[in-house]
C-alpha cells in the first residue's frame, strides 16, 4: 500500500526567489561630488584671485632705477672742491702745560699761623699780603735788644771818661817823670792805664754792633712775619690752617702760586726734525705753536716758540721744546695734556684737497673726480704733505675741480654718481655739472 503526503501549506503572499548568489550592500558617491567641486575651486583660484594678486604687487612695487648707460643705477657720493690756498707743515707732539713761575708759599720765621689772608685759588698780585704770622714774640725781643744796646752805649759813654780822665793823668805823668818827679815806672803804668781804657771802649763798640744787628735782625723778623705774594698768579689751595705753629724748616709751605699768565707748554718732537727747527731758530725766526685738545679737534691757545733743551733724550729719541703762551683768556691749565703743533713751514698757493680724496694703491695714488656729465674720472695724482684733513696735491688736480671724499669703493671709471657736497647732510642735492673754467655753477635737483 503506498503512503500519500500532501504538499506543505505555502504562506499567503509569498514571492519565491530564484537560486544564485548571495546579495551585495549598495556602495555611496559622496566623494566623487568632493573631487569635483575641489577641482572647480583650484580652476577659479588660477583664473580668478591670482592674476589679481599679482597685477597689485606689481602695481605696489618701486620703479627700477633708470638704468645708467653702463647699465647700472646713478651711485651716491659726497664730493668736495679742490682749492688753492696757504697750507701750513705742522710738527706735532703730546704736551704738557706747565706754570710760567711757580713759588711755595712759606714762612721765614717760627710762630704761630694768627691770619690767612688769601681765598684758596685766589688770583693774587705781587706785594698782596698772604698770611700773618704772631709778631708779639719778635716785638718783645726787639724791646730786649733795643734795652741791651742802651745799656751798651751807657757803658761805652763811661769807658770813654775813664779812658779821657787816664790819657790826662799820662800827659802828667810824662811830664813829672821828665822832671824827675816821679819814677818812670809810674809813668808806664799809667800808659798801661789808658790802653787798657782803649780796650774797654773797643769791647764796649763791639758789644752795641752786636746789639744793632740784633735789633735790625728782629726788626727783619717782624717783616717776615707778615707773608705776601712775590708775583702775580693763582693761588693753589691752604695746606696750612690758622691757629698752627710753622716753622722756616718745615718741609712744606702753606700753599703754591703758579703764574699763568704767560704761560708755558713742554712738548716732544722727533729728533729728525730738530736740524730744521734749529736753522730757522738760529736765523730768528719767530716759530708759531698752537696748542689744541687732545683729540685735534678745538685749538685752545697761539703761542710760540720760548727756547729748546740742550740734550735729546736718548730713551725715546726727542727732543724737548718749551713754548709760550700769552694765556690771557685762562684757557691752559698747568699740568694739562695738550697737543703741540709747531708751525715749520707754510707753502703759499699750494692746491688743498681732502685727505680722504686720495686713494692709494700698489702702484699710484689716485682721486676719483665728477666730471661735467655726472660720472667720474679716475685720475693718478701726485700727492704732498698731509695735516689734518687736507692735503696738498703736487700733481694731477686744478683748483675748482671737484672730488670725491665719500662712496669711492662703489666707483670705477665712468661710474654715474648722485654727488652731494660734504656738509650739506640730507639736503638731497647734488653738485651741479662744472662749467669750463672748473668753478662750482649751481646746484641742481638730484640726478633721477
Amino acid at each position: 500500500m503506498g503512503t500519500n503526503f500532501a504538499p506543505a501549506p505555502q504562506a499567503p503572499h509569498a514571492t519565491p526567489h530564484p537560486p544564485g548568489p548571495a546579495a551585495r550592500p549598495r556602495k555611496g558617491y559622496g566623494w566623487v561630488w568632493i573631487l569635483l567641486l575641489a577641482a572647480a575651486g583650484a580652476a577659479a583660484y588660477r583664473y580668478y584671485w591670482q592674476p589679481a594678486h599679482a597685477a597689485g604687487a606689481k602695481e605696489s612695487a618701486p620703479a627700477p632705477a633708470a638704468p645708467s648707460k653702463k647699465g647700472m643705477g646713478a651711485v651716491p657720493v659726497v664730493t668736495a672742491t679742490v682749492r688753492r690756498g696757504d697750507f701750513g707743515i705742522y710738527l706735532t707732539g703730546l704736551g704738557s702745560v706747565t706754570g710760567y713761575n711757580t713759588v711755595t708759599i712759606r714762612t721765614r720765621v717760627d710762630g704761630e699761623l694768627i691770619r690767612v689772608a688769601f681765598q684758596e685759588g685766589q688770583l693774587v698780585h705781587k706785594g698782596d699780603l698772604l698770611a700773618e704770622i704772631d709778631p708779639r714774640p719778635y716785638q718783645a725781643q726787639l724791646v730786649q735788644a733795643e734795652g741791651q744796646l742802651a745799656q751798651a752805649q751807657g757803658q761805652l759813654a763811661r769807658d770813654q771818661a775813664t779812658l779821657e780822665n787816664a790819657r790826662a793823668d799820662q800827659r802828667r805823668y810824662n811830664e813829672l817823670a821828665a822832671q824827675g818827679v816821679v819814677s818812670r815806672q809810674q809813668s808806664d803804668t799809667q800808659t798801661a792805664t789808658v790802653r787798657q781804657a782803649e780796650g774797654a771802649i773797643k769791647a764796649d763798640e763791639g758789644v752795641i754792633k752786636a746789639d744793632e744787628g740784633a735789633i735790625q735782625n728782629i726788626k727783619l723778623q717782624l717783616v717776615y712775619c707778615r707773608i705776601v705774594s712775590e708775583l702775580d698768579g693763582r693761588i693753589g689751595l691752604r695746606l696750612v690752617d690758622p691757629g698752627n705753629i710753622v716753622h722756616a724748616a718745615d718741609a712744606n709751605g702753606m700753599a703754591t702760586i703758579t703764574q699763568l699768565q704767560p704761560i708755558a707748554v713742554l712738548f716732544n718732537v722727533a729728533q729728525d726734525y730738530l736740524p730744521e727747527i734749529m736753522k730757522r731758530w738760529n736765523a730768528g725766526q719767530n716759530l708759531p705753536v698752537e696748542a689744541w685738545d687732545r683729540d685735534l679737534k678745538r685749538r685752545i691757545a697761539t703761542g710760540k716758540l720760548l727756547t729748546i733743551d740742550n740734550a735729546i733724550d736718548p730713551g725715546t729719541g726727542t727732543a724737548r721744546l718749551k713754548a709760550e703762551f700769552a694765556n690771557q683768556d685762562s684757557a691752559l691749565f698747568p699740568n694739562q695734556f695738550v697737543n703741540a703743533r709747531l708751525l715749520l713751514d707754510t707753502r703759499r698757493g699750494a692746491v688743498i684737497a681732502p685727505a680722504a680724496a686720495v686713494q692709494h694703491s700698489p702702484d699710484s695714488s689716485f682721486v676719483y673726480v665728477v666730471k661735467d656729465d655726472r660720472t667720474v674720472e679716475m685720475r693718478t695724482v701726485t700727492p704732498g704733505p698731509v695735516q689734518g684733513d687736507d692735503a696738498i696735491v703736487e700733481k694731477g688736480l686744478a683748483p675748482g675741480e671737484v672730488v670725491v671724499v665719500d662712496g669711492v669703493d662703489k666707483l670705477q671709471q665712468g661710474t654715474r654718481v648722485e654727488a652731494r657736497a660734504a656738509g650739506d647732510q640730507g639736503s638731497g642735492k647734488s653738485t651741479a655739472p662744472l662749467n669750463g673754467s672748473g668753478a662750482e655753477g649751481g646746484r641742481g635737483p638730484a640726478a633721477k
